[in-house]
């Protein structure tokens, strides 16, 4: 079995969940990142952060750190990756051991495990090689920004800075058997209803209703089986209405209306499909309400993808060198493939096909998140034997 210092990983990991990092805001955690790297002798020459917080709509403080290791043995170059930001709900949260679990102390805040456990994993496996002067493999350490709105740190990300790395491993949420080896396509989607104004008890017909426009929309795309789970045939996907926010006053005919939607499918035709239903309900639900005049509610639609789906063969050299890590600790690997957006999803787009695995992540995004210990060291000792190991797969 690959042997870890224990105590400094779990040391690790607590310590980088108590720092505040909502996506947009990972500099602190970035720093501290950066500075565990520098007192274990990486040159500062090695460290580099790209531009993508630039070019992302959220802004934020800083771009996706990228860590190129030269290593000490001849064989392909691999990459261990993991996300910084968490959601909000994680703010001010204080790490606990519990016996094999990691809590928050506060009841109010979710523990940050998604991602800081994977931060943590990649750091150890990185500084276990290093601090031991263990053999090991050229080595890319990335670490992505604003994974949880939208994936935008692996998106945007400069992968010409990677040094086109062979084998790819992105450690994120769920147990450390868990290889997800694919996961689905996904589109965001903002309708901006414009209605017409005017006083709702002196004139209502002289306005629009934007409120009424999408209403009618949403109702169309219920009726006609476009929400929710959605199945036709053999195809299937998911949208969702997330946001619908309008109106300003009970006495006001509402000028303005915005739904927020999205669509996903693993088959990017029938996700495309959905996507085109929900334009036309949209369109239609407008175009149905006017007032006196036969002036009817405008619609603007704006649409984004998020990621493209992806999926591995299962004798990829990424899948079958995470295989033979986890068997190299007396595991099996659960195959999985996801019906949410990972950053391996952009860094496939990249040309860079990555396993993504779980660092011992329970119950995340909520108040009852946990990190299950032993889990956590496993996914530790994963990441240590592939960096050494991988290309022996």
């Amino acid at each position: 079995m690959i042997e870890i210092s224990e105590k400094r990983a779990v040391e690790l990991v607590t310590r980088l969940m108590e720092i505040p990092g909502p996506s947009g805001q990972e500099l602190g955690v970035s720093q501290t990142v950066e500075q565990t790297l520098l007192a274990a002798g990486v040159p500062a020459s090695c460290i580099r952060r790209d531009k993508s917080h630039q070019r992302s709509h959220f802004g934020g403080e800083t771009g996706n750190l990228i860590v190129k290791l030269p290593g000490n043995r001849r064989g392909p170059r691999v990459l261990l990756s993991a996300h910084m930001d968490t959601v909000p709900l994680c703010v001010g949260c204080r790490p606990q051991r519990r016996q094999d679990k990691i809590v928050s102390a506060l009841s109010t805040t979710a523990l940050g495990a998604d991602d800081r456990a994977g931060v943590a994993v990649v750091l150890t496996a990185a500084l276990e090689a290093l601090e031991k002067n263990l053999p090991y493999l050229p080595t890319t350490l990335c670490f992505f920004i604003q994974e949880e709105v939208g994936l935008q740190g692996s998106r945007l990300l400069q992968a010409n800075l990677l040094g086109k790395p062979k084998l790819a491993f992105n450690f994120d949420g769920g147990m450390a058997t868990k290889m997800t080896i694919g996961a689905t396509s996904g589109v965001r989607m903002n309708a901006m209803f414009k209605g017409i104004a005017s006083h709702a008890g002196i004139a209502p017909a002289d306005g629009a209703n934007a409120i009424t426009a999408a209403s009618l929309a949403i109702a169309r795309l219920q009726n006609d089986g476009w929400l929710g789970a959605v199945k036709k045939g053999k195809f299937v996907g998911t949208s969702n209405i997330g946001v619908l926010q309008g109106g300003n006053a009970t006495n006001v005919v509402a000028d303005s209306a915005l739904v927020r939607a999205e669509a996903r499918s693993h088959n990017k035709d029938f996700r495309d499909r959905i996507v085109q239903s929900m334009v036309d309900a949209f369109t239609w639900g407008a175009s149905q309400v006017k007032n006196l005049k036969g002036e009817s509610v405008k619609v603007e639609i704006e649409s984004r993808i998020d990621y493209e789906a992806y999926k591995l063969d299962k004798d990829d050299p990424s899948v079958v060198a995470a295989t033979k890590a986890a068997k190299s600790l007396g595991l099996e690997s659960v195959m999985a493939i996801s019906d949410g957006g990972l950053d391996a999803n952009w860094l496939f787009q990249h040309d860079i096909p990555a396993v993504s695995l779980g660092c011992g992540q329970r119950n995340v995004h909520t108040t009852n998140e946990y990190l299950d210990v032993p889990d956590f060291l496993n996914a530790c000792r994963i990441a240590t034997w592939l960096i050494q190991n991988a290309d022996l797969a």
